[in-house]
């Protein structure tokens, strides 16, 4: 799995999927592009178990979908520092090269800044759906990663420019 910048993606990636992933320590939030990388939707949010456990079912769905690069939520500091959350993601990444299965393990992976995105997502259920507590909570983490996957999206096109 090597560690690449978002203008290396397209050179690497090929055609496919991008998934992304907003890893928390509880759930991870996954959405899906379309095959054209226009646009990301909700998957859904994976409850945290084992770590083989989880990898399993993160490759199932790699397979499913025919991904061709993930995108992994950064929860970077406000001040742009990265702190010990973002030491946690990156070592989930980690965990993703030294222990996932193929094809899973052999992705390209690119960070994606995620500052305020449960915070935004959840503000939009709020103000657009009227959505309760309990509704958002089954949802946010799938809809954070779809924003994070949306900001990922908007960077890669304007490599491409």
């Amino acid at each position: 799995m090597p560690v690449v910048e978002i203008a290396q993606l397209g050179s690497l990636a090929g055609d496919g999927r991008l998934m992304a992933l907003d890893v928390g320590s509880k759930t991870i939030g996954i959405a899906l592009s379309d095959v054209l990388r226009m646009l990301a939707t909700p998957l859904r949010t994976l409850k945290r178990g084992k770590l083989v456990t989880d990898l399993a079912e993160l490759d199932a769905l790699v397979r499913k979908n025919r991904v061709a690069a993930l995108i992994v939520g950064l929860p970077l500091n406000m001040d742009g520092t990265e702190g010990p959350r973002c030491q946690s993601v990156r070592q989930f990444a980690a965990n993703i090269a030294n222990h996932g299965p193929a094809p899973l393990a052999g992705l390209p992976v690119v960070f994606q800044d995620e500052r305020l995105s449960t915070a935004a997502v959840t503000r939009g259920m709020i103000d657009d759906y009227d959505m309760s507590r309990a509704k958002r909570a089954e949802r946010v983490d799938a809809a954070a990663a779809a924003w994070i996957l949306e900001s990922a999206l908007a960077r890669l096109r304007g490599a491409g420019d």
